[in-house]
């Protein structure tokens, strides 16, 4: 088991990752509010914190990976409005368009995905314990966290209180004991048509109360690692932590791993700025294993550039990586790679570092294209930790006319007759699959 650092916003550094239970990690990262398809820059905490997953299983812990749902929430509501529809309806489409876009990456699934709307009895109930402490108080159905109450507020931002603006813009600001505050419970309002019964008033949760209760509820105070995208580190986990710092007395999270955002041009991409692509348009264009490859070109919490000149240099590495691959020989003894392999797992347990693994991956391919018979090992395993496990699989699904070319080319190959074996390859080019031959025999594969 490698000792494995990772970066805590917090303490504003690189940290060794001390599990609360050896052996075993949770790990609880913010998911999207579903108002909306989501884009390919939402998509990268799920991708990031997928594949941690995996490394760290692969090291011998057992993992338990937590993404929430926000679907209770402003925007919901302000989305579904002028659609005319119920905002639980909203909520409920856009959480399976969700559901459907992210399962388009092949990463599989979250060991849990709560919904907000699942948990509103933690939440009331972590509410009162907040009011009952004096760290929250309510006022005409509306209930709101004293920031001053919390010591350490600003310790994840790294900015003093008074710097620190909630966003709220002028709602309930003539409710609150001081502009600081934020929203832990809001009352209802004419036209919002969900609402839940609290002691405190009929209503529902501000959104950082949400996470907060939802990651106690399946995995405890003092979780190991909290994810989520850098443009949540304030107001939203700072108020996180500050919600189950005074409720509980011990922080939420051990490390707070924060990933950066995707930028197309000069500015990060957001809904807000209108500077878009869905997920699914661009898994639709480009497939699956070029946009999970392309996620690990740069360090999770740097920002990464988003263009066709980005998507095209991750889709001729997966092609070389797959080209390299039909070398390979299933179940031959390995060449001594294993200092390459060694070199990318490294890499991995410093601060998941996916760019200096894959330039240990892509020595090892351009080492193995040098030799004969190497074994695919090494290779799998490097591309499962990546998500690049498909790059290798035959294809089961190709249809009755390349299956029938792909036997067309063996008989020529058997006769020796090599023009026709390479107009029979042509052919199968030219409807997008390629043979691979090895040791039991010839297979297909997507070109």
């Amino acid at each position: 088991m490698r000792a494995i650092r990772l970066h805590d916003t917090r303490r504003g550094g690189i940290v060794p990752l001390e599990p609360r239970d050896p052996g075993r990690v949770a790990i609880y990262a913010c998911g999207p509010t579903v108002y909306n398809r989501i884009h390919i820059g939402n998509a990268r905490p799920f991708v990031v914190y997928s594949l941690l997953k995996r490394f760290l299983e692969h090291e011998g812990y057992a993992v338990t990976f937590v993404a929430n749902i926000t679907d209770v929430n402003d925007k919901i509501y302000d989305a579904a409005r002028p659609l005319g529809i119920p905002s639980e309806q909203l909520a409920q489409e856009m959480a399976a368009a969700y559901i459907a876009d992210t399962d388009g990456l092949g990463l599989g699934r979250p060991d849990h995905e709560p919904l907000a709307s699942a948990t509103i009895g933690p939440i009331i109930g972590m509410i009162a314990a907040l009011i009952e402490n004096g760290s929250a108080y309510a006022v005409d159905g509306d209930v709101y966290f004293r920031v001053r109450s919390d010591s350490d507020y600003g310790c994840l931002a790294h900015r003093a209180v008074d710097e620190m603006d909630q966003g709220e813009g002028v709602e309930g600001a003539a409710r609150k004991e001081d502009p600081l505050d934020f929203a832990l419970w809001k009352a209802w309002k004419e036209g919002e048509d969900t609402a839940w019964e609290a002691p405190w008033g009929r209503g529902r949760p501000g959104w950082h109360i949400e996470c907060s209760a939802m990651a106690e509820e399946l995995l405890g105070v003092g979780l190991d690692i909290h994810g989520g995208g850098n443009d949540l580190v304030f107001p939203h986990h700072e108020n996180e932590a500050a919600q189950t710092r005074m409720a509980r007395g011990s922080e939420l999270a051990n490390i707070w791993m924060h990933n950066g955002m995707l930028q197309m041009g000069e500015e990060k991409m957001a809904k807000s700025v209108g500077n878009i692509a869905l997920l699914a348009d661009v898994l639709d264009r480009w497939g699956r294993d070029t946009v999970v490859l392309f996620f690990s070109t740069g360090h999770y919490h740097q920002p990464l550039r988003f263009s066709d000149e980005t998507l095209a240099a991750a889709e001729a590495s997966a092609r070389r990586i797959r080209e390299a691959g039909r070398r390979l020989v299933p179940g031959a003894s390995p060449e001594d790679l294993a200092p390459l392999r060694e070199h990318f797992l490294d890499a991995l347990a410093d601060d998941f570092h996916t760019p200096r693994a894959l330039a240990a991956l892509y020595e090892w391919v351009a080492e193995a294209n040098r030799r004969e018979e190497v074994g695919d090992a090494d290779l799998r395993l490097m591309l499962w930790l990546l998500g690049l496990e498909t790059l290798l699989d035959a294809q089961d699904d190709a249809p009755e006319a390349a299956v029938a070319l792909m036997e067309a080319r063996e008989v020529a190959r058997a006769a020796r007759d090599w023009p026709e074996a390479d107009r029979l390859r042509d052919e199968l080019t030219a409807l997008g699959w390629q043979v691979r031959d090895s040791a039991d025999g010839p297979s297909l594969v997507r070109a």
